[in-house]
């Protein structure tokens, strides 16, 4: 199935959508003022060892120190494989103060700090560079016993003599001829080799390398036979893609276009409507079924329910059709809002052992299209499917979106009955600790409502009880939760 990839450039962020038979596969953003870091390699310094957590803070010019555990050291790793002995603690290999080259394997996300590894590696078009691995291996994507072992031939015919670093051979380079694999090798060891100047003449923290821009990234890493055109809205960015891609990738230039409609790109294939939807808790399916997908910061929760969905032979067919069409949706789902760690999907219970393997096969055979890393198990004893789907950035969620201030994330707010009860509680309180003429209740339009109305009686008991008078005032600016009680 062919491909298309649309990219929306503005001064503030940069937005791809992969198109595929009109329908949005996947969604990246990157924004100018918060551009991802996983891939960038510093030169760091050691703010803490922490030998509790076998772990240590490294301070990489960032405002929250970087997180390395010990099992991310790559060279005390591999000292400890070849001699067959166990790692060294953390702290016998690292101190404070200590500078460290370093790079980024996840984003910071929520709280927590960007998570680190020793082990540099440095993606090129056709081939990965591990300068510190002497190691061949072939992407996972490739199957065939086979041509992986004639990829690994071919490249090991072309490594020189000296070279002491290993490399892992993409997808892409499948097709490759011989002086492309060449020159994809000699443009890695020379970028290594600019950035071990660099670390040498740079005090620590610094940023040595900077992975590339997300358009250029696209064409590095998503770009393969079955992409058909690679739209583009910008002038600039249009011409330095173009640039890119005579450089590293010739067979890609004819499949760049700039588009220059009046309308805009993501308006025109409908992408904005789908961004949308990918915000929403609850995504509709077409038989009438419908999911409910809530992120928390441990773990995505997915329930798969049949709505108004009544069609099929019997009760059981019904179950069947829409789990097969829920694998499908949340397969897609999972690209499009880009969600990662632990997922755990509730498919509708099914009795029928047939149905329940085949509904695993089709989703299974749907995750097969992500390019993200991820393991996925069967049915547990309550009939949930456990997953896994690696997370090195923000979900969709996350980079557009921030807690609701009036909620605090929590999606719910408390009735104005339940607020109306706490507000006589609290001027109980009040009025024990303090002596007041009178106090006035500020609350939300709701609230002064309620107390207005059914709950005045409780008002005028309470005021008699305390003896002091209580006014009310509305305040327009309230959200229905927030109140205050004024002494008078």
């Amino acid at each position: 199935m062919k491909e298309d990839i649309l990219i929306n450039v503005t001064p503030q962020e940069t937005r791809v959508a992969v198109m595929e038979n009109g329908v949005v596969q996947e969604l990246h953003i990157e924004r100018a003022h918060s551009r991802g870091m996983v891939g960038n390699i510093y030169v760091g310094k050691v703010a803490r060892v922490l030998p509790g957590m076998q772990s240590a803070f490294i301070g990489i010019d960032l405002d929250r120190a970087a997180f390395l555990h010990v099992a991310d050291i790559w060279e005390q790793r591999r000292n400890g494989q070849s001699l067959g002995q166990e790692s060294k603690p953390i702290e016998k290999i690292l101190s404070e103060g200590q500078p460290l080259l370093v790079q980024v394997v996840k984003d910071p996300i929520g709280t927590k700090g960007a998570r680190l590894s020793t082990q540099i590696s440095i993606a090129g078009r056709l081939l990965v560079y591990l300068p510190h691995d002497p190691h061949i291996g072939v992407s996972q994507r490739i199957e065939d016993e086979t041509e992986r072992q004639v990829l690994r031939e071919r490249l090991l015919q072309i490594l020189p003599p000296d070279e002491t670093g290993g490399f892992i051979i993409r997808t892409v380079a499948e097709s490759a001829t011989e002086a492309a694999l060449l020159a994809d090798l000699q443009y890695l060891r020379r970028l290594w080799r600019d950035i071990g100047e660099r670390a040498a003449t740079s005090p620590a923290p610094a940023l040595l390398y900077q992975d590339l821009s997300l358009a250029q990234r696209v064409l590095r890493d998503f770009v393969n036979e079955e992409t058909g055109r690679i739209v583009i809205d910008s002038r600039e960015n249009f011409a330095r893609l173009q640039a890119f891609a005579s450089e590293y990738m010739p067979n890609v230039l004819p499949r760049l276009e700039h588009y220059t409609g009046e309308r805009p790109l993501f308006d025109l294939y409908n992408v904005e409507d789908e961004i949308q939807k990918a915000l929403a808790r609850r995504v509709d399916l077409k038989s009438g079924g419908y999911l409910i997908i809530d992120q928390t910061e441990a773990l995505t929760t997915i329930d798969v329910n049949t709505g108004g969905f009544v069609g099929g032979r019997s009760f059981d067919d019904t179950i069947f059709k829409t789990n097969l069409e829920a694998a499908q949706v949340i397969a897609r789902q999972l690209r499009l809002r880009n969600l990662g760690g632990i997922i755990i999907i509730d498919f509708i219970d099914m009795d029928n052992e047939e149905h329940r393997n085949a509904v695993l096969h089709e989703f299974r055979k749907a995750l097969a299209r992500d390019r993200t890393h991820m393991t996925l198990n069967g049915f547990t004893q309550l009939g949930l499917v456990e997953m896994t789907r690696k997370r090195t950035r923000e979900s969709l969620a996350h980079v557009l979106c921030e807690p609701c201030p009036v909620c605090q994330g929590r999606g719910e707010l408390k009735t104005a009955q339940t607020v109306c009860f706490q507000i006589l509680r609290e001027l109980l309180r009040e009025a024990r600790q303090f002596e007041a003429r009178e106090f006035r209740i500020l609350a939300s339009q709701q609230v002064i409502d309620l107390f207005l109305d059914e709950e005045s009686q409780g008002l005028a008991m309470l005021s008699d009880f305390i003896g002091k008078p209580v006014s009310l005032q509305v305040e327009s600016q309230y959200n229905q939760e927030q109140f205050d009680i004024i002494l008078m």
